[in-house]
């Protein structure tokens, strides 16, 4: 080991903060500046530099070298940045980022699993040097379906480095205790296959037998080799998204933010409406436009909460409508996909609404749903008439146009205030400044997944349960929900990201005490509160003098 390898660890190196002392310990004596810095200081400096940065995919970058050479300075920029830095480290920016993934390639904290060489997965795994109780968290892509742009095979490594980083600024999962993983499996992508840079497997998406065996093995060999830790899958392609979750949610502790973490935040927007209508949900109707992995995923959380409230599971199906492509879902379209299939209407029932494919419009004037959410990415499909016809039906309906960015949400928020004579309770899923209409200032709450997966997870953790249930998923909507209060006109749906870390601290127990009422957890705390403040990982330099013992670890 050299003497100065401590300031290429990004665990271990403190920079200008380590003391004049610990530097002689380390055999750095005249490696740095004479000043000893806090790091409030260095944080100061650092965000001061961050600010210069000409764009938001330069401060990425700029992060992403401070991340690699300090840990703990990086955390804190994060920390205390995180409502301005979210978009930078994650969505949008990151998005930017993959498509450069292979040209700016530098180095990697991740691991790669090909499905050429799938024996390699174990390896792979050991030469973290991790033990079975060392690691807490894994978030794994195939990378088929990145934030809405696509298919970007190895490049979508970063969607998994990006999503472990909010799991920490977020809710204080230690990340040394935590992998992300890409499962390269090849790309579809023919701008990457044809570019001579490009690091991953050149040849198309490997589907099928194949692919399915890949995945099998990557969950046996990672629930095996860290039996504590909560496998996470993010991005995956829709129907490969669920068939995993369906067949691996009673044998893995398994969680996909995509169909779960999406489906929980779009019930925290509607628990949230239903406090200001007295509603049930048992008595909601449900539209989903934009059937995809996304917005089933939706149904299938708000089915639960129906079952839960007291309807049978085939009164609850019978109260969600799906809208695709090819309009409203129905049981004589030939090629449906699994997800789909429990909500598909009897070509019989609709038959008398419109001939052939029944459209947006028509479902709403016949079903007049409580809740329209939008999955769609089609800029603009909830029209005046759409919105108008909503706010004919129930007197607030509650209204999430979800696609994102900007350019493909199905209705801006201002206009559904004022075609809905400031009727409809919106919540959306692009950033939104408060909006002014009839004398009423409306505070558009963003159904972001930051404000509940990091406690989900924190939750799944602490109380070491052993698979995510749905009434977990439930418990941390309620405490998204309960963080807002809607009593006064035009309040948000949903919380602010400002306070995200007490946030997450919050969903974390409601999701603790949800995974010991369901009998899946394996760890009890006599205060369960004070288990999650413990848990959760503050980004501090060590206050004794002793540096940790240097990792083996990407």
């Amino acid at each position: 080991m050299t003497t100065d390898s401590v300031l290429h660890d990004r665990r271990r190196n403190r920079g200008t903060a380590f003391t004049l002392e610990q530097r002689a310990e380390l055999g750095i004596t005249g490696r740095l500046p004479s000043a000893v810095e806090s790091l409030d200081q260095q944080a100061a400096r650092a965000y001061a530099q961050l600010q210069k940065q000409p764009s938001d995919l330069q401060k990425y970058v700029y992060l992403n070298a401070v991340h690699n050479r300090n840990q703990v300075l990086y955390f804190k920029l994060l920390t205390d940045h995180l409502s301005e830095l979210l978009p930078v480290v994650y969505d949008p920016t990151v998005g930017q980022a993959i498509k450069q993934w292979s040209d700016t390639f530098r180095d990697s904290r991740a691991i790669y699993v090909s499905i050429d060489r799938p024996d390699d997965i174990e390896a792979s795994f050991k030469s973290l040097g991790l033990g079975p109780d060392d690691v807490d968290l894994i978030v794994v892509s195939d990378a088929q379906e990145i934030l809405g742009i696509g298919d970007w095979g190895v490049n979508g490594t970063d969607i998994s480095i990006g999503k472990l980083a909010v799991y920490t600024a977020a809710a204080g999962i230690d990340p040394d205790r935590v992998i992300a993983v890409n499962l390269d499996v090849g790309t579809d992508n023919e701008q990457l296959l044809n570019k001579p840079d490009y690091l991953g497997n050149r040849h198309a998406r490997v589907s099928g037998e194949r692919y399915d065996d890949l995945v099998d093995r990557y969950l046996q060999t990672a629930a095996r080799l860290f039996p504590n830790a909560l496998l996470h899958f993010e991005d995956f392609g829709p129907s490969n998204a669920r068939r995993i979750l369906v067949g691996n949610a009673d044998k893995y502790r398994i969680f996909n933010d995509d169909m779960q973490g999406t489906g929980a935040i779009v019930m925290s927007a509607a628990f949230s409406g239903l406090r200001i209508t007295g509603g049930r949900w048992a008595d909601q109707r449900l539209v989903v436009f934009g059937a995809g992995t996304a917005g089933t995923g939706m149904a299938d959380q708000i089915h639960a909460a129906m079952v839960r409230d007291g309807a049978s599971p085939e009164e609850a199906a019978r109260n969600i409508w799906l809208i695709d492509k090819r309009g409203l879902v129905t049981d004589d379209m030939a090629g449906l996909p699994d997800y789909q299939q429990p909500y598909a209407r009897p070509r019989s029932e609709v038959s008398s609404w419109a001939q052939g494919e029944i459209d947006l419009l028509t479902t709403i004037k016949q079903v007049k749903p409580t809740i329209l959410i939008g999955t769609s990415t089609v800029p603009g499909a909830f029209t005046q008439e759409v919105v108008r016809a909503l706010a004919d039906g129930v007197e607030r309906p509650i209204l999430l146009p979800l696609s994102n960015p900007t350019s493909q949400i199905e209705v801006m928020p201002s206009d559904a205030l004022r075609w809905s004579d400031g009727r409809a309770l919106v919540a959306s899923g692009i950033p939104v400044a408060p909006i002014e209409y009839n004398g009423v200032t409306y505070t558009i709450g963003q159904a972001n997944n930051a404000l509940l997966y990091p406690g989900l997870g924190l939750g799944t953790i602490v109380s070491g349960a052993k698979h995510v249930t749905d009434n977990m998923l439930l418990a941390a909507a309620e405490a998204v929900a309960s963080q807002v209060d809607v009593s006064a006109p035009g309040a948000a749906l949903l919380p602010p990201v400002e306070n995200l870390r007490a946030s997450s601290a919050s969903v974390a127990v409601a999701v603790a005490r949800a995974a010991e009422k369901d009998g899946v957890a394996t760890q009890s705390h006599e205060n369960l509160i004070q288990a999650v403040q413990d848990a959760m990982w503050q980004p501090v330099y060590p206050s004794d003098d002793v540096m940790p013992a240097e990792k083996e670890q990407s």
